[in-house]
């Protein structure tokens, strides 16, 4: 396995030619703002909030899918970053409904939490606020597609975690949504084990355990690494 040196904000560190730039970075005690990535999961680049830049390069890369190269030169913070991460966060809370004053993890929401790091007041653009179904139909957890931001953590970890693979994605675009299994109702799926780890993995409240009120619902995603682990202990 080669090791490569590297320079990350003016900082000389090295790592492993299969890990990422988001990696490297939080192993040196870099910052660099995510939603869809999670320790023990399988990367996806969906959120774009981790996006830098490389010196010699005018594109931005997705830290947490791009494997560090010998002299990658990365910058994590500048003007030009922080706008385009605004930006981006912006549009997420502009294509759904997120009130977080009337949600179950208001003051435990990832998503609010980065608009309170990134310094967002307020949305630039049109809310598209288009209808979204709550499907509360599983006798446990419900489903509120109005605070999802498609981050996939849920499909993820349902399938490389659990092995159940009830989550996917259907539709294309500002109409894309979770479904569980082909578009049932999640009561009703054949596939869920009712394990409950795609709740205690999504960022907003849009996986929510019943009987939670306002503020109430917390997330434990550390659990993750831990079953990871063991399941590679496990395997033959």
């Amino acid at each position: 396995m080669r090791i490569y040196t590297l320079r990350i904000d003016g900082r000389d560190v090295s790592g492993r030619e299969d890990e990422t730039i988001l990696t490297v970075a939080r192993q040196n005690g870099i910052d660099i703002p995510t939603l869809c990535h999670l320790d023990g999961l399988a990367e996806r680049g969906a959120c774009r909030l981790c996006i830098v830049e490389l010196q010699g390069s005018p594109k931005l890369y997705a830290a947490c899918v791009t494997l560090v190269k010998q002299d990658m030169d990365v910058i994590t913070d500048s003007p030009r970053i922080r706008d385009y991460r605004r930006k981006i966060l912006e549009l997420i809370f502009a294509e759904r409904n997120h009130v977080c004053s009337v949600c179950v993890v208001n003051g435990n929401c990832e998503l609010q939490n980065l608009a309170v790091k990134l310094g967002m007041t307020h949305v630039r653009y049109d809310y598209l606020n288009l209808p979204h179904p709550v499907d509360a139909s599983h006798p446990r957890f419900s489903l509120d597609h109005n605070r999802c931001v498609l981050c996939m953590r849920c499909i993820r970890v349902c399938k490389d975690i659990e092995g159940a693979h009830t989550w996917d994605i259907a539709g294309r675009g500002i109409h894309a949504r979770i479904i569980s299994d082909l578009n049932q109702p999640w009561g009703e799926s054949e596939t869920c084990t009712g394990c409950g780890k795609c709740v205690q993995v999504c960022p907003t409240g849009a996986l929510s355990e019943k009987g939670k009120s306002v503020a109430e619902m917390t997330k434990r995603p550390e659990f993750l690494p831990y079953l990871q682990m063991m399941r590679k202990e496990a395997e033959p």
